[in-house]
């Protein structure tokens, strides 16, 4: 096997993994706005915990709390960028188990944004059915719930665990070849 082979073999593996997670993500929130048009939509809540948490089928043209009613357009455009910037930084994460958060959170954010931006293409509306009541959180779905763990995680990752060293990879120029050092190392760690 060529050297160009194994240096793109653990890059193609973690763009496989992108692709799976994501899809997987994908088809559970889809899943489950069809399973809440089918068994909500028209019906009352469905109580889980009484005073706590329901499920209330809600069509919402909006962002969080409603907001920027029947802007859809903007949604959908707001997604693509994001799916594109996105892309360009997976492309960039090194390759090894270390920069593994980057793929679940990108993958995550990924999904929620497609799964909404799918029902708005499609319905000019978002499915959500999942409500906390007791603090009367805004309706959501699994879209919503993959696009804010996936940023909490990242953020809690890049402001109390990551080092600025650990993130030069999302600059455009590498620092005396620290990155090709790293991923060489990561890359070594895992052929083993």
């Amino acid at each position: 096997m060529s050297t160009k082979t194994q240096d793109k073999s653990p890059k193609m593996a973690w763009f496989v993994f992108d692709v799976i997670f994501t899809a997987v993500l994908l088809i559970a929130d889809q899943l489950t706005k069809a399973a809440a048009v089918s068994s909500l939509q028209g019906q009352p809540d469905k109580i889980i915990w009484d005073g706590v948490f329901q499920l209330h089928y809600l069509e919402n043209k909006g962002a969080a709390f409603s907001m920027l009613e029947n802007a859809s357009i903007l949604f959908i455009l707001v997604a693509a960028i994001m799916l594109a910037v996105i892309v360009v930084v997976l492309a960039k994460v090194p390759v090894g188990k270390r920069y593994m958060i980057w793929h679940i959170c990108l993958s995550m954010i990924a999904a929620g944004a497609i799964g909404n931006m799918i029902d708005r293409i499609r319905l000019s509306y978002v499915i959500d059915f999942l409500y906390f009541s007791l603090i009367n959180f805004p309706v959501f779905n699994v879209a919503d719930i993959c696009v804010t763990v996936g940023v909490a995680l990242l953020c809690i990752f890049v402001l109390f665990v990551w080092k600025d060293e650990d993130m030069e990879f999302l600059s455009r120029k590498k620092k005396d070849g620290k990155q090709d050092v790293q991923a060489e190392e990561d890359t070594e760690s895992i052929s083993k």
